[in-house]
């Protein structure tokens, strides 16, 4: 499917951000309006081949993203067919070669142990090379550092960075972090988005 080209890169002359959701054609992976990726790399139109790995349909599981989130070059989001099932006496993925032992097709995601969605917030900044594993949520307005590997849910407007990821701070205030949830600007319209631009760029959170 042709996308139109205004539609994907946000930027005049910049061929290395676009706006996410225009580049998306897998039905599970599901991303918000505004939402960006900037890869410096490879061709950011290639996000779903090189950032959401091991993803397959046959587990059904979703990469749910909302909206305004900004998303660094090569970050990576790793699902359930890489996590070998740790029930088993041995870590190899015998039901991979379902014809070498005699084993059933249709049991092959036995191979692996099932970890869920992987659902990011609005307004979560996930920094460059940042790894995120499959079943994690990450909350609103989270911070995710640099090459930091998060392996346990972030809550929101929550810092966190390292291997694996650990709370650093808190962006703001539990009253502010309050409000700012219950406000929920990233689900205003454009035009009052283009009202309260300066407030919401300013910190000014008691004029939204």
């Amino acid at each position: 499917m042709s996308i139109p080209e205004e539609k994907i890169y946000p930027r005049t002359g910049d061929a290395q951000t676009i706006y996410l959701n225009a580049a998306i054609t897998n039905p599970n992976i599901k991303i918000g309006d505004f939402t960006m990726y900037n890869d410096f790399v490879n061709d950011p139109i290639d996000f779903e081949k090189n950032n959401v790995l091991y993803h397959y349909p046959i587990n059904h599981d979703k990469l749910i993203i909302g909206k305004f989130c900004s998303i660094a070059c090569g970050a990576k989001f790793i699902f359930t067919s890489a996590n070998h099932n740790l029930k088993s006496l041995s870590t190899y993925p015998f039901p991979l070669f379902w014809e070498e032992y005699g084993l059933e097709q249709q049991d092959v995601t036995q191979a692996w142990d099932n970890k869920g969605d992987i659902i990011i917030g609005n307004d979560v900044w996930i920094g460059y090379e940042a790894v995120i594993m499959s079943g994690i949520h990450i909350g609103n307005g989270a911070i995710v550092g640099t090459r930091a590997v998060v392996t346990k849910d972030v809550e929101p407007y929550t810092i966190v960075g390292g291997v694996p990821a650990k709370p650093i701070k808190k962006r703001f205030n539990d009253k502010t972090i309050e409000k700012l949830q219950s406000i929920c600007w990233w689900n205003w319209d454009k035009e009052k988005v283009h009202e309260k631009i300066n407030d919401i760029m300013g910190g000014n959170i008691d004029k939204l």
